[in-house]
C-alpha cells in the first residue's frame, strides 16, 4: 500500500483553506499566494493562485498530504488536478458570504465524485458572527443534491477544530469503505490515525 495519503481543502476565497492547512501542518506550509487583483469577489489582499501544501505524519506512520485549492472560480481548472487521487476533501464554507448555500452547491458539484463516495466533510466557519444558514439548512441542501456527508461548525484558526474535521472525515470514509464496494482495502486504521498529530 502507498504510504502517502492525500486530502484536499476546497472552498470559496477567504473560507480559510490556507489557514486550516497552516494550523495543522507539521512542516511550514507551501503557499502560492499572490496579490488579489479581483476585489469583486472578496476584498482580500492576497489569494491562492495554484495551491497550498502541508503534511501530517499519522500514528500509522503514513504521510497525510494536504492540498488547498485556489478559491476563485476562475482558477477552477486546478480543482480536478489537485483532487486526482485524493482520499477525500474538506469543503470549507464561510457563513458570512452573501449566499453560502450556493457556495456549498458549487463546491459539492465540483467535487461530486468524492461527494458521491461519502469522502467529503463540510466545515462551516464564522457561524458565531452569522448563525444563518444553520447546519440543518446545509444538511437539507446536501439532501437536495443527493449527498449525505457530515456538516460541522469549524474555526479553522483553531488546530483542534481542523483536526476534528479530519478525524470525522476519516471515520466517515472508513465507515463508507466498511459498507461499500468502492475499492477500499479496509487496512487503514483511521480511528487513531491522527493521534500523532494531536
Amino acid at each position: 500500500m502507498n504510504d502517502d495519503l492525500k486530502l484536499v481543502f476546497a472552498g470559496s476565497m477567504g473560507a480559510g483553506k490556507t489557514t486550516a492547512i497552516g494550523a495543522i501542518s507539521e512542516i511550514a506550509p507551501i503557499t502560492t499566494e499572490a496579490a488579489n487583483t479581483d476585489r469583486t469577489e472578496f476584498d482580500k489582499e492576497q489569494t491562492t493562485v495554484a495551491m497550498d501544501y502541508g503534511e501530517i505524519t499519522l500514528a500509522t506512520g503514513e504521510k497525510l498530504r494536504l492540498y488547498g485549492t485556489p478559491g476563485q472560480v476562475r482558477f477552477r481548472f486546478m480543482w480536478p488536478i489537485l483532487a486526482a487521487g485524493a482520499l477525500g476533501a474538506v469543503i470549507l464554507i464561510d457563513n458570512s458570504r452573501p449566499d453560502p448555500l450556493a457556495d456549498l452547491a458549487l463546491y459539492v458539484e465540483a467535487f461530486r465524485p468524492l461527494a458521491r463516495a461519502g469522502a467529503i466533510i463540510v466545515g462551516v466557519g464564522r457561524m458565531d458572527r452569522c448563525p444563518r444558514p444553520s447546519l440543518e439548512d446545509y444538511a437539507d441542501r446536501l439532501a437536495d443534491l443527493d449527498i449525505v456527508v457530515p456538516v460541522m461548525p469549524a474555526d479553522v484558526r483553531r488546530r483542534d477544530d481542523v483536526l476534528n474535521l479530519l478525524e470525522v472525515l476519516l471515520q466517515h470514509i472508513e465507515a463508507t469503505w466498511a459498507f461499500g464496494d468502492d475499492g477500499g482495502d479496509g487496512g487503514l486504521s483511521f480511528s487513531a490515525a491522527l493521534g500523532a498529530g494531536s
